[in-house]
């Protein structure tokens, strides 16, 4: 039939073929209320598909129960393309599709189906076509999603039709068309095409009923208006005006007929034979057959039947009475062969007036086979019914426990925190617990709050079966202890590791001193505690074999200076990720990586593998990690002078940590804030951010990133002249270094040594920072104690010795795009390559205002009495200062009063060239 009114939406639909002829995908969701004409859309795109591959499937109500159902039916004439697949692919999907019992996870599986259908693209285009989506297993919507989503480069065209807008849910970020009513100049023309007799008082009322709605403009003009003369003048909704239309039509065919066309409708797969078997018993037999088929709302082909239109199904089985539906169910649970446990289930349940312990038994079984198959939103969905039909507490609290389980492994942590309340309502915390692993306190680390989960987690490790889920628990109560910044409670938890014995899980035991001794990094009070083994690089190549709960988070790795070798680690476990599409965990690792590309100099590998982290974690919801990746990135811009970049990174992660109280987070924030204040040459400001990270009681407290920045805290204070605070970090980093012998440690303390001696004794600090056993790994840090190196070779007057320091540091700034501190080496090279002429002192660089003060600092007055005497404000004397610095080379007040304000501008002491 013509389609009227549709010149922009074929006109869309013929455009994503076209694409797909030049080489290139697209994806579309038609939306619209039911009968609005997706339908018809969806036919005129593939009668139009000329060339193309075509893949058509359509959710029902039925299988909506049933994990990768509508996928089955819509890959099922490419089944014998499997085989093309890499292994991994091919094993999850036909896991998937009940080929075979390989376990998955759900990324591996919408892997597969993009290479799949990648690989058959090569042949010719192909047009993937989903029909009422909203009726899909939730297991195929999310594949669907993720393949919507990634077949921009590839000619496949994915069109899927559904009620609601797709903003929300499996949809999200897939481009949209929403199909609205038609105008009624073509209203009046489809009327008069669908009925061609009808007279003009006939066609007004349709058109003035239908709103638009193409399925009630055909249907409504052909109900018998002498049954229904009332319903055509009552403001009805489309919806009852249609289901009583269908149901109208029914009503004419014989008992059996009527019967057959409900169980077809509760069926929802469209198996002629398991439906004319369940209508055995209910008089059906070809007669019936006949009269349904004549009867024009249902059709078959081969063994497959399906209703003329997605409507007509509901709208009859909505309008049988409640004990004939449960009466089809029943008859259609019979009909199914025994092992198709997952329909018996779902049949049964449908039938259920009240509790039943065989069928939730049943269901339970069909929630195995689910998560085998990675469909983890089915199987909390199948759990919640058998818990709902179990008619011991105890057994709904079970099932309700591991549904929560399952809903969490899918990625769905508010649907996991609503089963496990449910679960503990129905029977008790404890037992909940157990069934559960503990996710009560994994679910509070992940989304909530971190003190919180520590309390859960130590708690639940006397309660969990094993010693392997126990230690796994410890671990994360530790970790959330570290998050919170809380040195106190990551020791109780350290405790409750240390009473577990290992020897009872062998894959764990050999790693477990080395992860212990990380833990025990800090005591109650966040002081450095005892010695840190270093651990062989052998040990640390087992962790790439142990769960993520055991592993330490990077910084803290960082710490203790063994990065290396789990770098190697978390790069083998990328690459075996990738080939397997398993994306949730690729996105963790390359979140960890990241920080430890960066913290190498690998600074274009570490903004690629944070950028994709953060598209993969923003994918699966995973936030914690979506912000370690951003703080990554926010660390790179600060490197690079890029304020923009910075600013959004550490808002948006900010956002996140100071709501969830993530003390680490929100330290990292803090820390790489202050570190592009300091390149940038703004001390104070630097300070402002820094300082906090040691002051007990601020948000940002945390051992571990107040360590970490303590050589960026230090210069920032030396800078300031606050000698006190660059004593005490400097302190802090010798008594880490000496406790863990850590490179960067031991590097980071002869170069703040060197910035804070002053005399002879410089030199040799500074030599040992570039020269030392294992001295600066990462450039980025060698060529910043080179700057510093060089300048104070500058102010001692050992010009060509200043030269070669500032350009190797100013060098290496540039092939990092380490802009700031580039700039920076380059504004003290061409200081050092001036002659030893003196100068006026203009020609510093100095304004008179700015020497002016200078001049008055340098004799000791504080800001507040520079400000009085020059009658300005305090603040706008620490912006004079602040230029004064680096125009003059100096980075305290201490230097600057060895300055000769009246001559040249430079130090008093006698240099040599």
């Amino acid at each position: 039939m013509e389609l009227f009114g549709r010149r922009a939406e074929t006109a869309a639909l013929e455009r994503l073929l076209a694409r797909a002829a030049d080489g290139a995908g697209a994806a579309l969701v038609l939306w619209g209320e039911p009968g609005i004409g997706k339908t018809a859309l969806v036919d005129h795109v593939v009668e139009a598909a000329s060339g193309v591959t075509v893949l058509r499937t359509r959710g029902t109500r039925m299988e909506t129960g049933l994990a990768f159902g509508a996928l089955h039916a819509l890959l099922w004439p490419v089944l014998d393309r499997l085989d093309a697949l890499p292994d991994p692919q091919a094993a999850a999907l036909r896991g998937a599709l009940g080929i075979s019992r390989d376990p998955a996870n759900r990324f591996l599986i919408g892997a597969a189906v993009v290479s799949l259908l990648s690989g058959l693209a090569r042949d010719r285009p192909v047009l993937v076509v989903v029909g009422a989506a909203q009726w899909v297993d939730e297991a195929t919507a999310h594949c669907l999603g993720f393949l919507a989503r990634r077949v921009r480069t590839e000619p496949v065209v994915v069109i899927l039709t559904d009620h609601a807008d797709p903003a929300q849910g499996p949809w999200e970020g897939v481009p949209a068309l929403e199909v609205v009513g038609l105008a009624d100049d073509d209203a009046r023309r489809l009327v008069a095409a669908a009925v061609p007799d009808a007279d003009e008082a006939l066609v007004d009322d349709t058109v003035a009923m239908a709103a638009g709605n193409p399925l009630a403009l055909q249907e409504l003009p052909t109900v018998g208006r002498e049954a229904d003369d009332e319903a055509f003048g009552e403001p009805m909704p489309v919806g009852p005006r249609l289901r009583r239309a269908f149901c109208a039509r029914a009503e004419a065919l014989k008992p059996a007929t009527r019967a057959l066309l409900l169980l077809a409708a509760a069926e929802g797969r469209g198996d002629r034979h398991v439906v004319d078997r369940a209508g055995a018993g209910w008089g059906v037999d070809a007669s019936t057959w006949d009269e349904a088929l004549r009867s024009g709302l249902l059709h078959a082909s081969g063994t497959r039947v399906r209703f003329r239109h997605p409507l007509v199904p509901a709208a009859l089985y909505d309008g049988a009475p409640v004990t004939d539906r449960r009466a089809a169910h029943r008859a259609l649970a019979a009909a199914l062969p025994a092992e198709d446990v997952e329909h018996r289930a779902w049949h049964l349940a449908a039938a259920a007036d009240g509790p039943d312990e065989d069928v939730a038994a049943l269901l339970e079984q069909a929630a195995a086979r689910c998560l085998e198959r990675s469909a983890g939103p089915l199987a909390a969905r199948t759990l919640r019914r058998a818990a709902d039909l179990s008619p011991d507490p105890a057994d709904a609290a079970r099932r309700l426990a591991v549904a929560a389980r399952a809903a969490w492994g899918a990625g769905d942590a508010e649907g996991a925190r609503r089963l496990l309340d449910d679960a503990e309502r129905r029977g008790g915390a404890e037992p909940v617990v157990r069934y559960s692993g503990g996710l009560r306190g994994i679910l509070e680390f992940t989304t909530g709050l971190s003190e919180r989960a520590h309390h859960y987690l130590v708690g639940d490790m006397a309660v969990v079966a094993g010693t392997r889920t126990a230690m796994e628990l410890g671990t994360v109560a530790a970790r959330a202890a570290w998050s919170a910044g809380r040195p106190d409670l990551q020791q109780a938890a350290l405790q409750r590791l240390l009473a577990l014995d290992p020897g009872g899980v062998p894959e764990l035991a050999p790693v477990m001193p080395t992860l212990r001794a990380w833990w025990a990094c800090y005591d109650g009070t966040g002081r450095a505690a005892g010695s840190l083994p270093a651990p062989d690089a052998a040990t640390v190549g087992l962790l790439g074999t142990v769960p993520w709960e055991l592993l330490p988070p990077v910084p803290l790795v960082q710490a203790c200076g063994v990065e290396g070798p789990l770098h190697d680690v978390l790069r083998v476990q990328a690459a075996q990720l990738r080939r397997r599409h398993e994306f949730a965990a690729l996105a963790m690792v390359l979140a960890q990586s990241a920080v430890l590309d960066a913290a190498a100099g690998r600074w274009e590998t570490a903004e690629a593998g944070a950028t994709e982290g953060l598209r993969l974690a923003e994918e699966v919801g995973a936030n914690h990690v979506a912000s370690q990746c951003r703080l990554c990135l926010a660390n790179l811009a600060a490197a690079r002078g890029d304020a923009p970049g910075l600013e959004e990174h550490t808002t948006r992660a900010l956002a996140v940590s100071v709501r969830q109280e993530v003390r680490a987070l929100t330290a990292s924030v803090y820390w790489v804030r202050g570190r592009a204040a300091l390149f940038d040459g703004r001390p104070r400001e630097a300070l402002h951010h820094l300082m906090p990270l040691d002051e007990p009681g601020h948000e940002a407290a945390h051992p571990t990133f107040a360590l970490l920045a303590a050589p960026d805290t230090a210069e920032a204070a030396t800078q300031e002249g606050r000698t006190e605070t660059a004593s005490a970090r400097l302190a802090a980093v010798e008594t880490w270094a000496g406790r863990t012998d850590a490179h960067w440690a031991r590097a980071a303390a002869h170069r703040l040594r060197g910035l804070a001696a002053g005399g002879p004794d410089t030199e040799a600090a500074y030599r040992a920072a570039l020269d030392g056993a294992g001295a600066a790994p990462d450039p980025f840090e060698r060529a910043r104690t080179r700057l510093l190196y060089g300048e104070w070779l500058r102010r001692v007057r050992r010009r060509a010795d200043a030269r070669h320091e500032l350009a190797g540091a100013a060098e290496a700034f540039g092939r990092l795009g380490a802009e700031p501190l580039r700039a920076r080496a380059l504004r003290e090279l061409g200081l050092a390559a001036q002659s030893g002429v003196r100068h006026e002192p203009a020609a510093a660089g100095l304004t008179a205002q700015e020497l002016r003060v200078a001049r008055l600092a340098a004799e000791g007055l504080t800001n507040r009495e520079i400000a009085a005497r020059l009658l300005i404000s305090h603040r706008t004397v620490g912006h004079h200062l602040g230029s004064v610095y680096p125009k003059l080379g100096v980075t305290s007040r201490a230097e600057l009063a060895r300055i000769d304000m009246a001559g040249d501008l430079r130090f008093r002491t006698p240099g040599h060239e």
